[in-house]
């Protein structure tokens, strides 16, 4: 489809859906991060909304600066995905007890472990670096020393919100109804919580006063403020990539029990809320993509759908008008609360049927009526991204 600019702004804002269909509040705040002066560009996904500050769905590249905004607060939030050797003919018909399973194996919603993980009772887990790892917390911002223990017992948890852990079938193609095991999660509450307080910190200071949204306020090089958001940014990236490690072994651990034959291939991994240094037109930028993917050329990326629809495995292009990047999902089309006023637990019944899953209302903001048609959205990224495998889950556990 190729990306269409947004009129009005000072640095180049591409976008690619139609511009006139995003939400007035997202188009508002992209016109805002397009007027800051540290911006060198801005690409919008094609599942863009609004979002504190700065929109989901987009991609900035700023000289010389940082807006925590820009990353969002659950910090490393991404995908984790590995196909494996079974087919749909080596599923049973009733799939309750293998999600059982999974929810005993992997505590979700605001459940912790009663123990930290302990790397060497895991299977599969890799081993390397975890004691440096948590050694590095006591180098994090001295306000969160007290969350060290919660941290450690959250690793390895889900979460809840559009968290998720599935099972799927492959859709088509020489390997139709190959199984993948696939999950969304990411830095838990140290992530949020390292998150905010830098924000916090951001909109302090001088420079950001004039700014026409504080909530996009940034941190310039050099500084200590710098460089104290980018060592805490690093480490919450990095818990976030283990933590899906960690639940990824566990959902393998699982399956392994219920099928001791299943092999699996290497796994994929992807962020969709960080911070990467990269270097377009010649310029050295720091990267934020907030609901968004790395797609660089030959990138494996996953793109999720909504608990009912299917997602998608791809291959980056390597796009440099869109910072070689993809959208990180449907996108929402409607809130959380005119989801839960929209919709009810017959109607999610109904938009997941063939899915092992909860139905209750608990879970009714999550339904796909709240989402947009993943379909569309990849239609309006075919040159960002190639499909390597379109999936359907037949499994959804969430928090």
């Amino acid at each position: 489809m190729g990306f269409t600019p947004l009129a009005g702004t000072r640095a180049p804002v591409r976008v690619w859906t139609d511009p006139y269909t995003i939400e007035a509040q997202a188009a508002r705040q992209l016109r805002n991060i397009g007027a800051l002066p540290w911006v060198h560009g801005v690409a919008v996904m094609p599942d863009v909304h609004f979002g504190k500050g700065a929109t989901v769905g987009s991609v900035i590249a700023m000289r010389q600066a940082v807006s925590p905004a820009a990353v969002g607060v659950d910090i490393g939030c991404g995908m984790s995905a590995v196909r494996t050797s079974l087919t749909a003919v080596d599923l049973p018909d009733d799939l309750a007890s293998l999600r059982s399973a999974i929810e005993a194996a992997i505590p979700v919603g605001f459940a912790m472990r009663e123990d930290a993980v302990d790397p060497r009772r895991i299977r599969g887990l890799e081993q390397a670096g975890w004691d440096d790892f948590w050694r590095r917390f006591g180098t994090l911002d001295r306000k969160v020393a007290q969350l060290e223990t919660r941290a450690q017992r959250q690793l390895g948890t889900l979460g809840g919100g559009n968290h998720f852990i599935e099972v799927c079938l492959e859709q088509g193609g020489p390997d139709d109804g190959r199984v993948w095991l696939m999950l969304h999660s990411g830095s838990r509450n140290i992530g949020k919580e390292l998150a905010e307080r830098h924000m916090a910190v951001a909109r302090g200071l001088p420079h950001n006063t004039g700014l026409p949204d504080r909530d996009l306020a940034v941190f310039l090089a050099g500084t200590p403020e710098m460089d104290a958001y980018r060592r805490d940014l690093w480490w919450a990236q990095e818990y976030a990539r283990r933590n899906r490690a960690v639940m990824l072994a566990l959902l393998c651990q699982v399956v392994r029990e219920a099928f001791p034959h299943v092999g699996y291939d290497e796994p994929i991994s992807c962020h969709h809320n960080y911070v990467a240094e990269e270097s377009y037109d010649g310029v050295d930028v720091l990267v934020t993509r907030k609901g968004a993917i790395r797609a660089g050329r030959g990138d494996l990326g996953v793109i999720p759908g909504s608990m009912g629809t299917g997602s998608y495995v791809v291959r980056g292009r390597g796009n440099p008008d869109a910072y070689c990047s993809a959208s990180h999902g449907a996108g929402r089309r409607m809130s959380r609360a005119q989801a839960k006023r929209t919709y009810s637990t017959e109607d999610l019944a109904a938009q997941t049927a063939g899915v092992e899953c909860r139905k209750d209302a608990g879970v009714v903001d999550e339904i796909p009526g709240a989402y947009k048609d993943i379909t569309e959205v990849m239609a309006q990224q075919e040159d960002l991204v190639e499909v390597v495998a379109h999936l359907k889950q037949v499994v959804c556990v969430k928090g």
